[in-house]
């Protein structure tokens, strides 16, 4: 499948690409998952954007966020697969270029997640290994995973 992607920080992202992303991630987050949160929290405008286009759509998202925000290390987080795109291997790429990003931008080896349980194995998979217990966010399941590798696509 043909893709592109681009890294952006909050201040180059254009009018078009912040409607786009956070539609998407209110699209999953919200009206899909069926949960009530606040999804503008402050932190977008200290972190990259990670935006995967195919056949000219946005397809995938997350943002790379910086240490010292969300956790001591260097996280990714609202990572979303457009429902279009689902089973398509997009979440793997775009998890892919996000671990590779986070290296390039900051120097890291080390990433820490708060993923959902249900996808505990698809981040496993990627080298993300749990740490921790359960804990609830919004309503639903997460749980901290910590990766110390990161994929070279």
């Amino acid at each position: 499948m043909d893709y592109i992607h681009k890294v952006k920080a909050f201040g180059e992202l254009n009018t078009n690409e912040l409607y786009e992303l956070l539609r998407l991630r209110s699209e999953v987050f919200v009206v899909a998952q069926n949960c009530i949160f606040l999804d503008q929290d402050n932190k977008d405008q200290q972190c990259y954007h990670l935006l995967l286009f195919c056949e000219g759509q946005l397809a995938a998202y997350c943002r790379l966020v910086p240490a010292g925000l969300s956790y001591v290390e260097v996280s990714i987080g609202r990572v979303v697969t457009s429902p279009a795109f689902r089973g398509k291997g997009i979440g793997r790429k775009v998890m892919e270029l996000a671990m590779q990003n986070c290296l390039d931008l900051f120097s890291t080896k080390t990433i820490r997640i708060g993923a959902q349980t249900y996808a505990t194995a698809f981040y496993e998979s990627l080298g993300f290994v749990a740490e921790g217990d359960p804990y609830d966010e919004d309503g639903i399941e997460h749980i901290e995973m910590v990766s110390h590798q990161h994929v070279r696509s």
